[in-house]
């Protein structure tokens, strides 16, 4: 009976022999030949006693496999070795392909082990910090084998999707332009001073290693022995190390000894917002708080009501001043129609007649107006506000929902989750008045996520912010607990969230303290 011949496929890792795994230590021992590129031959060459050794040169990878495969159905134990793992941009692939041409079948054709080694994104990564804690993929830049096109369109996917980005094979002495137009791509997703590492020969003689940003990346040297670590929008620099924060920060906190949710409560659907199952009761909720919306113009027995009908006043108005006594209240509160910051002349005309000479237009950090003046007629005010056209309310502790200017409506892809949670929530009653702040791009320079519940449209998508607090000693932006939302998800999401604020908080509880509290998750 004929020997059986076997191939080990091993990836030896990133250079230095202790980073060898033992079971790339045992197979090197136990094959009669070991086949590679030479470079990677004299990396191990302090390793192999007994063996034949078969070195090439570049691009002779062909032949290697072709070599490989003619010993091991002729009898012979071969190691096939890539740096790093065998199965990333290695030799395992290539040695299977050869195989499946000459018909190789895995009942009784040559046995086959590939060998796992430690890649390039993980020696390097370890060199830099943390920096693929986070979804992270791998992109070759060279285009000698794969067509440039199919390159720059996985870097502008992986871009837009904000995955941390390990380049291999970023340049070299024919290929220069490949680093550059990647770099050209991320810019059009990422921040210039999105953190970006550099590795050359990890774990080898000359090791390097530099932190910079991917608007100076290109001033360092890059090589064919580097590697390029992009971070995502999360990622930071601490003491020269690259950290992509998981996502701890969300359900913990990371300074605190004791932390506010149990073990045994971690996990369920109510402490991750974020979460697709909580996205799902999340839509039921917002169904619902639909539908109140929606049977609120029922019979309400007083004037108000009647004149909300008859004028078509914004839901949002009507469900704040339902009682008619509420119009003995001397304010109103008046702003721009949503993505406005204007008042026509028409406007501020009306708003000085009504207001009277005794009365006062009184101007909100928001830039919005409170109307005072005498209680009489207020009904009629509102409906003469709400007719040209802008948004009125009861001041208090009301839902309120306001946007930035939205560049003048030359951004306005977020402008019509604000109009849908402006008709679900505003004026809804809460324990203390609740802000609802929406951004249309992700400068967000209406200082949204300062707002208790904040939003940011921003690269196709909503950020959705909580618990921030806007003025005061303490002030601070909300935690992301969200990223990557469609519309439906968003709305979905923050009418749970102000609906639950609304039934359980306490009274004259502000959102930040229920938000600290844990209270948005139950």
């Amino acid at each position: 009976m004929e020997k059986q011949g076997k191939l080990l496929i091993i990836g030896i890792g990133p250079g230095a022999l202790e980073h060898i795994t033992g079971r790339a230590l045992a197979a090197l021992e136990e094959s009669e030949a070991v086949i590679g590129y030479n470079t990677y031959v004299e990396l191990i060459k302090p390793l192999l006693k007994h063996q034949e050794i078969v070195g090439t040169g570049m691009t002779e990878e062909v032949s290697r496999a072709q070599e490989a495969v003619r010993r091991a159905e002729a009898g012979q134990s071969i190691a096939v070795i890539s740096s790093g793992d065998a199965g990333v941009y290695g030799m395992a692939g290539l040695v299977y392909e050869v195989l499946i041409e000459r018909g190789w079948k895995r009942a009784g054709g040559v046995e086959v082990e590939v060998i796992p080694g430690i890649s390039a994104i993980q020696s390097c990564s370890s060199l830099l910090g943390a920096p693929i804690m986070h979804d992270a993929c791998t992109i070759s830049l060279s285009d000698h084998l794969t067509p440039w096109e199919s390159i720059a369109a996985r870097v502008d996917a992986a871009g837009a999707a904000d995955f941390v980005i390990a380049f291999y094979n970023p340049r070299s002495g024919k290929r220069k332009r490949q680093i550059e137009e990647a770099r050209s791509i991320l810019l059009r997703y990422r921040d210039p001073s999105t953190p970006v590492g550099i590795v050359k020969s990890a774990y080898r003689d000359r090791q390097q290693t530099v932190v910079t940003t991917l608007q100076d990346m290109l001033e360092h040297e890059i090589g064919m022995l580097s590697t390029v670590v992009v971070g995502n929008s999360a990622t930071t620099v601490y003491e020269g190390l690259m950290v992509t924060p998981r996502g701890y920060e969300r359900k913990y906190s990371l300074g605190a000894e004791t932390q506010a949710l149990k073990p045994h409560e971690r996990l369920r659907t109510a402490a991750e917002p974020w979460s697709l199952a909580a996205a799902a009761v999340a839509a039921e909720a917002a169904a619902e708080a639909a539908a109140e919306v929606n049977n609120a113009a029922g019979p309400m027995g007083s004037a108000a009501a009647s004149a909300a009908a008859r004028t078509e006043l914004p839901k949002a108005f009507a469900s704040a001043v339902s009682p008619a006594a509420q119009f003995e209240a001397s304010e109103l509160e008046v702003s721009p129609a949503l993505g406005s910051r204007r008042y026509s002349g028409a406007q501020m005309a009306l708003l000085a007649e009504l207001a009277g000479d005794e009365g006062q237009l009184v101007c909100t950090r928001d830039g919005h107006f409170l109307l005072r003046s005498s209680g009489a007629e207020q009904e009629d005010k509102a409906y003469r506000l709400a007719k040209a056209g802008l948004n009125v309310s009861l001041p208090g502790d009301f839902v309120r929902v306001k946007t930035c200017g939205f560049c003048e409506l030359r951004k306005e892809d977020g402008l019509n989750a604000a109009i849908r949670l402006h008709k679900l929530l505003h004026g809804r009653p809460v324990p203390r008045e609740l802000q609802i702040g929406v951004a249309g791009c992700g400068m967000a320079c209406s200082s949204a996520v300062l707002e208790d519940i904040g939003i940011v449209y921003s690269k196709g998508s909503f950020e959705l912010y909580l618990g921030g607090k806007r003025s005061g000693r303490g002030a601070h932006a909300g935690s992301l607990v969200r990223e990557g939302m469609n519309e439906d998800e968003l709305i979905a999401a923050v009418t749970a969230i102000a609906l639950r604020y609304g039934s359980q908080g306490k009274i004259n509880e502000r959102f930040y303290t229920f938000f600290q509290q844990g209270g948005h998750n139950e």
